[in-house]
């Protein structure tokens, strides 16, 4: 027999959570404000250090750290490592938003600076308050929660616009090709909000569309 929830529980217990999350966002702010310009990295946590987007995203985060950014991760395996890898062997500083799972996400042996998170949605602010770009690197369905959030908060003008770079044009051709032939070819996106992506292969390309944003850095 499952265990029964008490009827009053959410009277009980949320309003204390409130405290919680409060305390996320103050240690969010507080740790994250006196960053260097950063840049967003997201990708798929299963890429191995022999797959070629761990590869490519270690070579971009190396090349952007050093031009003077600083490089944010999700702080765990895969893409992340790769990224705060390359920040770390650039002389850049290499941060890591970490979150707190079942099963235990450890954060990888190159992030320098670390902030734990519980809750998805606070970590997800300091991602968009604390980065001038985002970095897309393949990955799976967190990876493609982070773009489509970042696209519609640009898109609906509730953070001013910022770069959204997909790296290797070839594994986001088949989504790219079905939104431009179904979703803007039905009216649900325009054309206009479309150009919010942006597609690089190298890193020097990531880096020029970066330094060619000219907006000041984001507020949510």
């Amino acid at each position: 027999m499952s265990e029964q929830i008490p009827a009053n529980h959410l009277i009980t217990q949320d309003p204390w959570r409130v405290f919680k999350i409060m305390a996320e966002f103050v240690e969010g702010f507080e740790t994250l404000g006196q960053l260097p310009p950063a840049v967003a990295f997201f990708g798929s946590s299963r890429a191995t250090p022999d797959d070629p987007a761990y590869l490519l995203a270690e070579k971009t985060a190396r090349t952007l750290a050093e031009n003077g950014f600083a490089i944010i991760t999700g702080g765990g395996p895969g893409i992340m490592e790769a990224a705060n890898k390359g920040a770390t062997e650039g002389g850049g500083l290499s941060v890591g938003l970490n979150i707190d799972l079942p099963n235990e996400q450890a954060p990888n042996p190159y992030v320098r600076k670390l902030v734990n998170f519980r809750y998805f949605f606070v970590r997800k602010v300091m991602f968009v308050k604390h980065s001038i770009a985002f970095v897309i690197m393949p990955g799976g369905f967190g990876t493609l929660d982070e773009l489509f959030e970042a696209t519609n908060l640009i898109q609906t003008q509730r953070s001013r616009p910022f770069p959204v770079i997909l790296m290797d044009g070839g594994y986001w051709q088949g989504l790219l090709d079905w939104m431009r032939g179904t979703v803007v070819r039905q009216g649900r996106v325009s054309a206009e909000e479309m150009a919010i992506l942006r597609v690089a292969e190298t890193p020097e390309e990531v880096l020029s569309i970066i330094r060619a944003s000219t907006e000041p850095p984001l507020t949510v």
